[in-house]
């Protein structure tokens, strides 16, 4: 790319676009893990470049389970993305965080099935033979947190900072045992597409954050109706617009940023004598890793 891109907004049900971007235009990549859900829209917002891409694919093509979110997220890399807004929508699992509210979690819980957990290893799409253990004691960058809060804050919605965010596999609503058990765990919000985006996010050496927007009280409140589609909806169409305002407050505050404070996060974490990674691998991943070889092939 002729300039990089040091920002990137990811948006869930309900934004599928981002009006306030000026000079627009739209890049199709491919990566080695496939195709991204849809092609990503390059703006400015306050004169900074910034990407967005639909997680869904524009019109909600794309089931949370089916989801390619290492391409997702290798796109975003090969951009030049340092700063990965989130935002996604959410079922809330205690009664503080009400519908319409917005938390800005600091922890996650996977309770996920099968899917593709990280970039490496992987001898389907020629990423093996690197192996890498990522630190992810705190899945969400403290400071991209901290913009986002005061940046949802200033829309005037009740904003919470911090909380518990498990995701599960969907595309299905949770049971009320499920929901109840989660509730018992502390957990605080739950979501289908936050695992596996905050851990590739920290391999790609990014900073990640989540405006998660609550659109319902998941199934466990007996006095709010059971979440259905439409309940969901209903909210969401209040949500879009706050969040889209939240972003477009979170871009103003990164504008001066320095790099991202995860920009060296496998420096201590690739355990693989590198003298045997492949060329092949190296090559794969060079937007991640290839500062870490001097052999990296462009």
């Amino acid at each position: 790319m002729s300039e990089d891109i040091r920002f990137g907004v990811i948006g869930g049900s309900g934004v599928y676009r981002m009006e306030a971007l000026d000079d627009v235009q739209e890049i199709t990549l491919d990566t080695p893990f496939g195709a991204p859900s849809d092609s990503y829209v390059v703006g400015k917002i306050h004169g900074q470049r910034v990407a967005f891409l639909a997680r869904h694919g524009r019109g909600h093509r794309i089931s949370p389970t089916r989801l390619n979110h290492r391409a997702n997220i290798y796109g975003f890399k090969m951009l030049g993305v340092e700063y990965l807004i989130s935002v996604s929508a959410c079922g809330s699992l205690q009664e503080q965080y009400e519908p319409g509210h917005i938390v800005v979690p600091d922890q996650l819980f996977d309770r996920t099935t099968g899917r593709a957990l990280s970039f490496f290893d992987d001898p389907a799409v020629g990423t093996d033979g690197l192996v890498v253990h990522v630190s992810l004691a705190e899945p969400f960058c403290a400071f991209l947190n901290e913009i986002c809060c005061e940046a949802a804050r200033q829309t005037g919605n009740p904003v919470h900072r911090g909380g518990s965010f498990v995701t599960i596999e969907g595309p299905r609503f949770s049971t009320k045992a499920e929901s109840e058990v989660f509730r018992s765990w502390g957990m605080d919000i739950i979501g289908m597409t936050t695992t596996p985006e905050a851990q590739l996010a920290r391999e790609a050496e990014m900073s990640y954050s989540v405006m998660a927007h609550v659109t319902d009280y998941d199934v466990w409140h007996e006095t709010e109706e059971a979440v259905t589609v439409e309940a969901v909806i209903r909210v969401l169409m209040h949500n879009t617009e706050v969040a889209k305002q939240a972003v477009f407050n979170a871009v103003r505050a990164l504008a001066g940023a320095g790099p991202s404070p995860h920009a060296n996060a496998l420096k201590d974490a690739i355990i693989t004598d590198r003298r045997f990674v492949p060329e092949a691998t190296i090559h794969n991943l060079r937007h991640i890793v290839g500062k870490y070889f001097d052999r990296a092939g462009a």
